[in-house]
């Protein structure tokens, strides 16, 4: 095998052997000074066979012309025609006296040398074959090179088809996670643009409700002062008129409340189940005789945290939404489960109750606003537009949330979400349950009351009726005025508003319980807000405006029983 030189050898570091067919004579001695000069490169063939069987592995050829002769030439000749295109080898000719055989310039690249031989000569001569087998070499190294470039190209041609559908795949796969990240946060920008519009339209309903509540509590007083003090029928049936608008009125702002979420709820500990189960006679009753009603209740569904009466108030109000959206009949469905909380809720396990009907549903895009205060998708003069929105309230109210999926022509889904009972609430509830049940009514005449709110009329309202109940009343305008004449003498009762300007009811309570801590404590509002504790409400009474006589008469009694 011929050792192929480097692109930086030269000539003479070449390995390859100097073939030297076997010249004689007077040139021998010339000759043998300057092959000295390649040391053993130089390799010796006795006779044209060796010479020949050595031709493959060496870099040239030095030939005496009287060794070789016309039929040698033919076999040299076609030896050259068989070497690849990379080959030139070269031959060098000592010329004889006769002349260079016939048939040498068949071999190519010859190099003649007359006589008388020449040291200087002979050298460049070989000098010059050797580089050019060099040269040939290094085609052959290139050629190799290209070779390898070309099969690796034919590859990459070959797989190219293969290489673009993956990677035409993975920029699918890309495309598809990167649009999943896009519809998720649109989908979250939009539930918080939804949040943040149902916040705000809370508190707006929050605060109208408030000031509507203190109009009607003044009517429904009045109406109350003016029956008490008159025996005339005809006035009695006008103010009875005037009470039932009232009422009507009251609970339109009832609704407004819940859907802020700032009602006052009775949170406790709740058997959804045994609740449900409880409604069939009234769902039954609400919803008519074309409406069939069933219940698929998950027997280990553990107690929520509700306020009982509004929890069925709601589930009426989804009931009473179903059976008017399907007005041939149909079924409504209520389910109850336990899923994970997901989306604006806090982590941990919630009861869900489900009311689905097999109604016309509702427009997509009218989904979004399903919840808001007064809209409806029902005919005019069909419904208000607060059915849902007070679902919505209670359900946030007790610490969830209220979800609709609805698709045209397969029906309704409405779904409450609602805090699982932990067994602090459990214990809690008993301890209120107890304390409730201790209060009793007593005789309570003659009992000191002071009275804390900012609208005089409310407050000269509240006073007149408490004065016309037998109490002792002193009222003032605000908290610091309030709580300066608790100073002068503590009453049996204080009863205070809620919203006032400068310190709310809240933080005039946390005054008085600092220096007064068993003093019975009535708060008498229409919009109670988070700035209401739980503990607050817990030890608290609370007074629902717009209120009656009776009530506020009830309420005194059993606050100074407490005391």
């Amino acid at each position: 095998m011929t050792t192929v030189p480097s692109i930086g050898e030269t000539a003479t570091d070449i390995s390859s052997p100097i073939l030297v067919l076997a010249p004689r004579g007077r040139d021998k001695r010339t000759l043998g000074g300057i092959l000295a000069e390649y040391g053993d490169r130089v390799r010796e063939c006795a006779d044209f066979e060796a010479f020949f069987s050595d031709l493959d592995e060496a870099a040239c050829g030095l030939i005496a012309a009287q060794s070789i002769g016309t039929r040698e030439c033919d076999r040299l000749a076609a030896w050259v025609r068989s070497q690849p295109s990379w080959s030139d080898f070269p031959f060098i000719i000592l010329n004889g006296a006769s002349g260079p055989p016939t048939g040498v310039e068949s071999l190519g690249n010859v190099a003649l040398l007359e006589r008388p031989l020449r040291g200087d000569a002979l050298r460049r001569a070989i000098n010059g074959a050797l580089r050019s087998r060099v040269r040939q070499y290094q085609a052959r190294a290139q050629l190799g090179r290209q070779v390898e470039i070309e099969e690796a190209l034919r590859v990459l041609n070959d797989t190219l088809e293969s290489r673009i559908s993956v990677r035409t795949h993975d920029l699918a796969r890309a495309n598809d996670s990167l649009m999943k990240e896009v519809r998720a946060r649109e989908r979250t920008q939009s539930a918080l643009v939804q949040s943040q519009k149902m916040e705000s339209i809370g508190q707006l309903t929050g605060g109208l409700a408030h000031d509507f509540n203190n109009l009607l509590n003044i009517i429904m007083g009045s109406i109350e002062l003016i029956d008490r003090a008159t025996d005339d029928a005809r006035i009695r049936r006008l103010a009875g008129n005037a009470r039932q608008a009232v009422s009507r009125g009251a609970r339109l702002t009832s609704q407004l409340l819940a859907f802020a979420r700032s009602q006052t709820m009775d949170l406790r500990v709740t058997d959804v189940n045994a609740l449900l189960s409880g409604m069939r006679d009234l769902l039954g009753l609400s919803l008519g005789p074309t409406v069939s009603i069933v219940t698929r209740l998950d027997p280990t569904v553990p107690a929520a945290i509700a306020d009982a009466n509004q929890l069925e108030l709601a589930v009426l109000n989804l009931g009473i939404n179903a059976r008017d959206a399907m007005p041939s009949g149909g079924t409504v469905t209520l389910t109850t489960s336990v899923r994970r909380g997901e989306g604006d809720l806090l982590d941990g396990d919630y009861v869900i109750i489900a009311v689905a009907d097999t109604g016309s549903g509702i427009a997509p895009s009218a989904l979004s606003k399903v919840f808001d205060p007064f809209f409806t998708t029902k005919p005019v003069g069909k419904g208000t537009g607060l059915g849902l929105s007070q679902v919505y309230g209670i359900a946030r109210q007790s610490g969830g949330t209220a979800r609709i999926d609805s698709e045209l022509g397969k029906g309704t889904v409405v779904e409450l979400w609602l805090s699982v009972a932990s067994g602090d609430s459990v214990a809690a509830t008993e301890a209120v349950t107890g304390k409730a049940a201790a209060d009793t009514s007593q005789d309570s005449a003659g009992a000191d009351i002071l009275v804390i709110d900012d609208d005089a009329i409310v407050r000269n309202l509240i006073v007149e009726c408490l004065q016309t109940l037998g109490y002792q009343v002193r009222q003032a305008a605000d908290g610091e005025a309030g709580l300066r004449l608790l100073q002068e003498r503590a009453p049996d009762l204080l009863m205070v508003d809620f919203i006032m300007p400068g310190m709310n009811g809240a933080e005039v309570i946390e005054r008085v319980r600092a220096v007064l801590p068993d003093l019975p404590i009535i708060l008498a509002t229409g919009f109670v807000d988070a700035q209401v504790s739980a503990e607050l409400l817990q030890h608290e009474r609370i007074l629902q405006k717009p209120f009656d006589i009776d009530d506020l008469a009830a309420m005194v009694r059993q606050a100074l029983a407490r005391a």
